[in-house]
């Protein structure tokens, strides 16, 4: 998608974790001109982000996003209806509203039934760590990464290239989709795997006491890079879940139907098929480094010295 330079000039960061902290960072690199106010509904991460120099920070939700032209709207999904009640007493008319959530259809619910008459432009940039807080953000977490749009089809074309110009700027590629497809495709290269690697490392858990602390001990490469992704914030990911069943639970249906698959090939010596997936899925990885999305550095750019 194209779209102008930005035309916002008071940004309201509602959020200061990880996301919302790197958007303010990556606005003062990338668009000083730019006037940036966050919040958060944490007292802690209010003082923390003042004291780390966060920009201007308010201590009320009002106070935020008092004229701003665009407010982005960065907590978990499950707190995003609270948030939009909350914030509707306060929003001017042409204020635009957007978020970061990693589902769609919920939040644009949320976000119509608190704020009828708002101008949303609901957003999701495919961009995160296993880290959260506001010490936890950095300016170039958007660089090179997918920001995902999912306007409604009446919304006015230049609140939508508006929110579009601020990812681009920030370094993001934006495309645009419907809130179901979105949550039909992140279910599929996001929600599932994070869901696979939090049932793996707890079953490791459990197993603990019976290797007697060997699979911690031998964490291999495979393990080892479950227990980051598992590592991500659990308020943050229960709420995804919760806001996605739908099409979380459709991909988990299918999974189990291929997981059934390796089974038999294993169960009674199918080499074939399994050499044929394995390298079905090999190609999927070089496609994913061919468009830039990883590090295509041996052991995945980690350092040995």
């Amino acid at each position: 998608m194209s779209g102008p330079r930005p035309v916002i000039r008071r940004l309201a960061i509602v959020g200061l974790g990880l996301i919302g902290s790197s958007i303010v960072r990556a606005v003062a690199h990338h668009l000083p001109e730019v006037a940036v106010t966050g919040w958060d509904a944490d007292a802690g991460v209010r003082a923390t982000a003042a004291a780390i120099g966060l920009g201007k920070v308010a201590e009320t939700l009002a106070g935020a996003v008092n004229q701003a032209d665009l407010v982005m709207l960065c907590v978990p999904v499950g707190a995003m209806a609270g948030v939009a009640e909350t914030l509707a007493p306060h929003l001017s008319p042409d204020t635009i509203v957007s978020d970061v959530g990693g589902s769609k259809e919920s939040v644009l619910a949320s976000l119509r039934t608190h704020l009828p008459d708002a101008v949303i432009v609901p957003g999701h940039p495919v961009a995160g760590t296993e880290h959260s807080g506001p010490e936890a953000g950095f300016a170039t977490l958007f660089h090179g990464r997918w920001c995902i749009l999912t306007p409604e089809p009446d919304t006015p074309e230049a609140a939508v290239a508006a929110v579009a110009g601020v990812w681009q700027a920030l370094g993001a590629r934006v495309e645009r989709m419907t809130p179901a497809h979105h949550d039909r495709v992140l279910a599929v290269t996001s929600h599932v795997p994070h869901l696979i690697a939090y049932a793996i490392v707890g079953t490791a858990s459990d197993l603990e006491q019976v290797t007697e602390s060997e699979v911690i001990k031998y964490s291999a490469g495979g393990f080892r890079d479950f227990t980051r992704i598992a590592a991500s914030d659990p308020t943050m990911w229960r709420d995804v879940f919760l806001n996605n069943r739908t099409a979380v639970l459709e991909i988990l249906q299918r999974l189990q139907e291929d997981v059934t698959m390796l089974q038999r090939a294993i169960r009674w010596g199918d080499g074939d098929a399994l050499f044929d997936l394995f390298a079905r899925t090999r190609a999927v990885r070089r496609s994913i480094i061919d468009q830039g999305q990883d590090d295509a550095a041996p052991d995945f750019g980690r350092r040995h010295d």
